[in-house]
């Protein structure tokens, strides 16, 4: 069998750019952050996956095993470390690091014990890649972002959370099964916190721009005699009854992350549900980051998408803010 030659070999060498520009690096390889690995590398978001754990024998594990499919992912580099350096050249390193959410358990009661963890790893993250731009997805998820936007130093709109990308998803997704249409077909959105005082848009509500307002005047109210308001119910609780029957979420949130990484990566300016700064927006005095509709390209976060909202969604916004603001104030940095 015919082999390149050693001086041919070395010319190869010599002139392999292999610097990436799509490298992604997931910190942190439990369920969610394999599940977005899985989403990522099958979806062809990035051909440059990196995965970060300080459990070093599943770290291998999980490394083996994906390069084990290599063949089927477009020939993907993979690679994995304990060491943070692994992720140095980023353009997106996505944070699922943190202690999991228990049975029952609110997100906003692990705020300081994830906070002590990004502490660990975000100054060193920004280190070894100054130009990226993080998505945080540990949660409680709008506390950490404001909290890695302070560690990092990196502007507003390179520090992104995953919010309530997923939460919109869910939602479109159970007012669809009552309409018995496709989720991609239905359009509403879950802003403010990623937890229980989210607030649902039902003033904007619609299919292909009908507003289901204009035929049921109190969708989503207390008096409404169709109940619309149990699917918001349903998405506040969806996490914690897939923890109860799994003990923990992974698949959607996973293709959650993946979907932004696209957009991020891709350039493509869709507007996505995800956590930002909102000082100064629908009213808000506060320095807190929350989800409203963002886009996003290239350079993270390019610009808000100020809705229309009615007098008791902007209120339930603005009460979300409070209480993440009350919450900060105890966090010790």
């Amino acid at each position: 069998m015919p082999i390149l030659k050693e001086e041919l070999f070395q010319e190869l060498l010599d002139n392999d750019n292999t610097k990436s520009s799509n490298k992604i690096t997931i910190v942190g390889i439990g369920a969610v952050g394999m599940a977005a690995a899985f989403s990522i590398l099958t979806q062809n978001v990035s051909s440059d996956v990196a995965l970060v754990d300080i459990f070093e024998d599943k770290l291998k594990g999980e490394l083996m095993d994906l390069q084990h499919g290599s063949n089927f992912l477009k020939n993907a580099k993979i690679s994995a470390s304990s060491d943070l350096a692994v992720s140095a050249g980023s353009r997106l390193i996505v944070v699922t690091a943190g202690v999991r959410q228990k049975e029952g358990e609110s997100r906003l009661n692990l705020v300081q014990r994830n906070v002590d963890v990004m502490k660990t790893i975000i100054p060193k993250l920004v280190e070894y890649s100054p130009e990226t731009t993080l998505l945080i997805v540990s949660n409680p998820c709008d506390i950490l972002t404001y909290v890695a936007w302070k560690l990092s130093g990196l502007p507003k709109n390179r520090v992104i959370g995953s919010g309530t990308n997923l939460d919109s998803s869910r939602f479109r997704f159970l007012l669809a099964q009552r309409l018995k249409i496709a989720p991609t077909s239905m359009h509403g959105w879950i802003i403010g916190e990623h937890g229980d005082s989210s607030v649902p848009v039902w003033s904007g509500v619609n299919v292909a721009g009908v507003c289901l307002r204009d035929f049921n005047p109190n969708i989503g109210k207390e008096d409404d005699s169709e109940n619309w308001n149990q699917c918001h119910d349903e998405v506040v609780n969806a996490a914690y009854e897939v923890i109860k029957l799994k003990g923990y979420t992974s698949w959607a949130i996973g293709l959650s992350i993946s979907d932004i990484a696209s957009a991020f990566l891709c350039n493509t300016n869709s507007v996505k549900a995800v956590s930002t700064l909102v000082k100064g927006i629908h009213g808000i005095d506060k320095e807190v980051f929350l989800s409203l509709p963002c886009v996003v390209n290239s350079n993270g976060i390019s610009s808000i998408v100020i809705q229309k909202l009615s007098a008791d969604e902007l209120k339930k916004l603005q009460a979300s803010a409070n209480l993440i603001d009350e919450i900060q104030k105890g966090i010790k940095f």
